[in-house]
């Protein structure tokens, strides 16, 4: 892991300056697009996987642990919210707070059983338990199996804002994707993100240093996990449905595949790396199962010639943190 962190640069006063004022110019961005023409749906869907791929990024960029079933968090908040929203005829708010709750619980149980293995059995381990949950969420009656639950009524949040009005919504998800974002990057910044990077680039000097690092990654993977659940709660409101291709163990593998394009271990290198992803599905969606095999080659190029990503080859030219 340390391989693709050692160019990471200091935390200075400057660093922390360029990286507001480009958050600053990104928001500014994504506020304009519903004046720019571009198809809202597609923004709406991208900033809902560039949360999770952020959140994904928290516990693989910072805390070193490759987490192979982070779909299920995501899918477990939107399966939850649907069915609070359609069935509990709760308001928006109450349904997104459903599904982060669902997601917090899910990970503390996950978290527990897989944080006591390191390196691949961490992983391997993670794998197991959302495809066990895919089969469960299968079988479940309250899922609608392969159907998923459709047509979830995205209704008035705070009795005031209508979803159902694309602008209102898009600015809702907008609103919904800063705010995590900031919560991550003041995460990042804070002395437990200092401990979780020192655990990242060498665990067992921490260890000698006091630091109960077992406890910390937990930490970080309850947090991953649960503004993972976020993403998914979101999620629901764009795409007006839950179902099991939230779920999937190939949905894990795009948000790997999204952090790695964008850059590991960078601030916006997930934001990017989600918005390339999902702009080839959504404009290579001609070339039906081919665009996987389009998407494997990018993959395979990044590897082989920005080991960093985009952000971070950027960021690793210019000397400053992105």
């Amino acid at each position: 892991m340390t391989a693709l962190t050692d160019d990471t640069l200091r935390v200075t006063p400057r660093a922390m300056r360029d990286e507001m004022v480009l958050f600053a110019v990104m928001a500014l961005l994504l506020a304009a697009v519903p004046f720019t023409g571009v198809y809202p749906f597609f923004v709406m869907q991208a900033l809902c996987f560039a949360l999770l791929a952020c959140a994904f990024n928290l516990l693989i960029g910072y805390g070193g642990l490759l987490s192979f079933g982070h779909a299920m968090f995501l899918g477990t908040a939107g399966y939850c919210s649907a069915h609070a929203l359609k069935v509990w005829a709760l308001p928006p708010e109450l349904g997104i707070l459903v599904g982060i709750v669902a997601a917090f619980a899910l990970s503390l149980v996950t978290g527990y059983i897989s944080i006591r293995r390191q390196g691949i059995y961490f992983s391997m381990i993670t794998l197991a338990l959302s495809q066990l949950l895919y089969f469960i969420y299968l079988q479940a009656p309250f899922t609608h199996g392969e159907d998923g639950i459709q047509g979830i009524p995205q209704g008035h949040m705070f009795g005031v804002l209508d979803l159902s009005k694309p602008t209102v919504l898009y600015y809702v998800v907008l609103v919904g994707f800063l705010a995590g974002f900031l919560l991550i990057y003041r995460i990042i910044n804070s002395p437990f993100g200092e401990v979780l990077k020192s655990i990242r680039e060498n665990e067992p000097r921490a260890i000698s240093l006091g630091y109960r690092t077992d406890q910390y990654k937990f930490l970080a993977f309850v947090l991953s996990g649960t503004l993972a659940g976020f993403a998914g709660a979101l999620k629901v409101f764009v795409a007006q449905n839950a179902s099991l291709t939230d779920v999937h163990w190939s949905m894990s593998g795009e948000v790997v595949l999204m952090t790695l394009v964008g850059g590991l271990g960078t601030i916006f290198g997930p934001v990017v790396g989600a918005f390339v992803i999902i702009a080839m599905q959504q404009y290579l969606a001609g070339f039906g199962q081919w665009v996987t095999v389009i998407q494997g080659s990018i993959f395979v190029i990044c590897v082989l010639t920005f080991r960093r990503g985009v952000i971070g080859e950027i960021a690793h030219y210019f000397r400053r943190s992105l």
